[in-house]
């Protein structure tokens, strides 16, 4: 730990323009270091069709209504 310790009261010498270029290569070297790929972006519009056939048969009205006649008892 002595020599984190050491590194950090380097880095807190540093300039804060010279401490951000120290994290942009770091992270640049852990990220060859393990292999590192971004996760692609998802899109909410990939979730469309899902669960389809749970609803297969139900008329959306229908089903709208009787909830609506729900909330009163």
């Amino acid at each position: 730990m002595s020599n984190y310790n050491e590194i950090l009261r380097q880095v807190e010498s540093l300039s804060p323009e010279e401490q951000i270029r120290l994290l942009e290569d770091v992270a640049k070297f852990m990220r060859r270091r393990v292999n590192f790929t971004p996760k692609p972006k998802r899109s909410i519009l990939e979730l469309e069709g899902l669960g389809k056939e749970v609803w297969e048969g139900i008329d959306a009205q229908e089903y709208v209504d009787r909830e609506r006649g729900k909330w009163n008892g």
